[in-house]
């Protein structure tokens, strides 16, 4: 279940261990490194279907590539963490999604003039968004290539932000760690 959101980054563990006794009030992130990784690619003077090449070489994309460039996988990881950690009761209609097909170039330039970058960003702030929005090169969240980031913030601690690697096998694998904390629980007893 951990790996569902952030692969190797332990983005749930996070939010309902280390903010325990804290209401988060809200969140943005970056949950899909593939979507991630080609924007990146953009911002280094790529063409979107270069990007996207690329991307599918390197094993990130999907086999079912709409699930990444329409913002799906990003929607369905916002539920599991708007549903796990602030207690809602959302599904994937509930979410206002905008994928990354559209964005061009020029939009990756006007982003960079502004000391922006485009990215993904899944958000939960009285409602579910996920749509590429310029980010300041300034924000933690602004990180590039196959990295998640996710910003959460709660009524007293503010906002904390966690990055990790959150596409590819290897990261993901690292899922296992829900099997490892089922045997500790067991070897209790």
């Amino acid at each position: 279940f951990s790996g569902t959101v952030g692969g190797g980054t332990p983005i749930l563990d996070y939010a309902k261990n280390s903010l325990r006794g804290e209401r988060i009030t809200s969140f943005d992130g970056i949950l899909n490194g593939t979507t991630n990784y080609i924007l990146t690619n953009m911002a280094n003077g790529n063409s979107y279907d270069a990007a996207l090449k690329d991307a599918k070489q390197k094993g990130y994309v999907e086999a079912d590539e709409s699930l990444d460039l329409d913002g799906l996988d990003a929607a369905a990881k916002l539920v599991i963490l708007a549903n796990w950690v602030m207690g809602m009761k959302v599904t994937l209609p509930d979410v206002n999604r905008t994928g990354i097909r559209n964005v061009t170039t020029e939009d990756i330039k006007k982003a960079a003039k502004n000391n922006c970058a485009v990215k993904l960003i899944a958000s939960c702030n009285k409602e579910l968004v996920v749509s590429p929005k310029e980010v300041s090169i300034d924000d933690p969240l602004c990180v590039n290539g196959t990295l998640n980031a996710i910003a959460f913030t709660s009524e007293h601690s503010g906002t904390q932000t966690i990055i990790g690697r959150g596409a590819g096998g290897i990261e993901t694998a690292s899922s296992l760690r829900d099997l490892l904390d089922i045997r500790a629980e067991i070897s209790k007893d």
